[in-house]
């Protein structure tokens, strides 16, 4: 949220002449309004905020007659509204000082400049700290429309420092934000939702935002016909969405919020069809809202946002049916609605490595729980796309990528069939990844492939090669200095070798001593132990696999 719209239409020197004032004047304003006439005539070489300038304008600003306050403040008004600048105290306070006054258009002109300064970031800080709060608080209080629109929009540029959230959000200013928000004026209405979204970015004044009732006004502007409303209110909601106590709050708040955020990704704003879909992603963070979406047929604009091509729009909806496919209810009807082909696509979407692991770990998701999904998922190309992409796309990526095969290879029916299409060539490198997460996701696929498989043809040409093979991989997880779930890993995927009843594999299996003795030292390490209440029932379970191997093999221990 950036600069608050400004409802004040600033005119420049306000027509009054030096000779009008005469009579009223002290020599010292009679002085500064000739000085700042004449510097108005050339205000593109001067410089307002400084110098003799700055003391004319202060001059005015401070003095007691309100027709050269007036002058001072929309001075003031229309110089910020071209220049702003970091400025110091001696600007800010006669500018202040003019909020204070009892004169309305005073009051909304030098609203109006402030509102323009507090578009820089140091000034921001600086009018909270000399006290502006308090007056522009005073003046969100009136009952002037275009004063109330100007303070508002000063409230939104300070509000999107977060020095300065806490301070607002403990004031009367939230309060008064929430009541504006209802106002029958639209740029009224603009700013004091900007205002709101802004103070949604911390935890604490979010809590404090739900506390003084926003969340029923909030949801009621969804139905507005501006979009910037729209867009303050939908991405403010989203926000809010994000702590799971919230979530609750929205739900007992109106049942219809999914649905009105589901027509808002129809409508023509694209930054109203953005966040409205982030919205439904954080609400389906919860299982309810995962099955609500679904069944208020939140699918179809979903998959058109997906098949966009502009990236907010697919990164929005692709996190969003990410959240959403991990209900085991949803895998199915996702899958029916054409989500697969579009998410298949994505996985090569290289500018965005955020897309790629949201497309991935949506397949990964859809695959979890049934036979039929695993098949079709496989079916329509997605193995193919993740062993042509692997070698090549980021760590985060691979490990997504590595741990929806390891979930496929989980299939009894589709095991023979991953290892005809070569997912040993691409996993057994990745190994001896950097990341630790590939590593164990690469491990596991090729230990799921390993258990009660038809065929061993494809392991037994995959025990030296590539890069060390299986041969090469599996000595690597049994080192001793390995984490003990790799060891684990590895003393497991040769348990299921040697089940597996392969000859070939068994011959190959008992011929490597330095596998044999690795395997050995893991179980000698668990008869040295002392036997404890609380032993790790994995670290015991190990153990018992690796004298399994021992056993089987007929190694001797020398």
């Amino acid at each position: 949220m950036g600069q608050g719209s400004s409802c004040c239409n600033c005119c420049g020197d306000d027509g009054n002449k030096g000779g009008y004032y005469e009579p009223l004047l002290q020599e010292n304003e009679r002085d500064a309004v000739a000085d700042l006439l004449q510097y108005l005539e050339n205000r593109s070489e001067t410089n307002f905020y400084e110098g003799d300038p700055l003391r004319a304008l202060s001059t005015l600003a401070f003095s007691d007659n309100v027709d050269l306050q007036r002058s001072a403040a929309l001075a003031f008004a229309e110089i910020t509204e071209k220049d702003v600048r970091q400025v110091n105290r001696d600007t800010l306070e006669p500018i202040m000082f003019l909020l204070q006054s009892h004169d309305v258009e005073v009051q909304r002109a030098a609203s109006a400049a402030l509102g323009n300064l507090a578009v820089n970031t140091e000034n921001k800080l600086l009018i909270v700290k000399l006290g502006g709060l308090e007056p522009l608080i005073r003046q969100m209080g009136s009952p002037n429309v275009e004063v109330q629109c100007n303070a508002v929009g000063c409230i939104t540029n300070l509000a999107t420092h977060d020095d300065n959230k806490a301070k607002i959000a403990k004031s009367d200013a939230l309060r008064l934000l929430v009541d504006m928000a209802r106002s029958k004026d639209l740029r009224v209405q603009r700013n004091a939702t900007g205002a709101l979204l802004n103070m949604t970015h911390s935890f604490e004044n979010r809590q404090q935002l739900v506390n003084a009732n926003a969340i029923p006004v909030l949801i009621s502007l969804l139905n507005s016909s501006d979009a910037d409303v729209q867009y303050y209110c939908t991405t403010a909601l989203s926000n809010i969405a994000v702590d799971a106590p919230n979530r609750k709050r929205l739900a007992n708040s109106d049942h219809k919020l999914v649905q009105y955020l589901i027509a808002l990704m129809d409508t023509k704003s694209l930054k109203v069809q953005c966040q409205a879909a982030l919205a439904l992603r954080n609400l389906a963070s919860d299982e309810n809202y995962q099955l609500e979406i679904v069944r208020a047929k939140g699918l179809p604009p979903l998959l058109r946002l997906l098949k966009s091509s502009f990236l907010p729009l697919i990164l929005s909806s692709v996190a969003c049916i990410r959240n959403i496919s991990i209900h085991p209810n949803n895998e199915s009807p996702i899958i029916d609605a054409g989500f697969l082909h579009p998410l298949i696509s994505l996985l090569a979407y290289d500018d965005n490595e955020e897309i790629q692991c949201h497309a991935i770990s949506t397949l990964r998701n859809l695959a979890a729980s049934s036979e039929r999904n695993k098949k079709i998922i496989v079916d329509q190309g997605a193995v193919e796309r993740i062993k042509q992409l692997l070698p090549t796309v980021t760590g985060n990526v691979q490990s997504e990528m590595t741990a929806c095969l390891a979930v496929l290879a989980l299939s009894d029916e589709l095991k023979v069939r991953l290892l005809e299409m070569g997912v040993l060539d691409v996993l057994l490198p990745l190994t001896n990844s950097e990341s630790i997460e590939v590593q164990g996701n690469a491990a596991a696929a090729i230990g799921n492939l390993s258990a009660k498989v038809s065929d061993y043809a494809a392991f037994n040409r995959a025990w030296d090669m590539p890069e060390g093979g299986l041969h090469g991989y599996l000595l690597r997880f049994l080192d001793s200095s390995q984490d003990v779930a790799f060891q684990h890993i590895g003393v497991w995927t040769i348990v299921q070798f040697l089940d597996g009843g392969d000859s070939n594999m068994l011959k190959k299996i008992t011929k490597s001593q330095d596998l044999l003795k690795a395997v050995a030292r893991i179980a000698d390490s668990a008869d040295a132990m002392e036997p404890a209440d609380d032993a790790d029932d994995d670290d015991a379970n190990m153990h018992t696999l690796a004298n399994k191997v021992i056993n089987v093999v007929g190694y001797t221990r020398r």
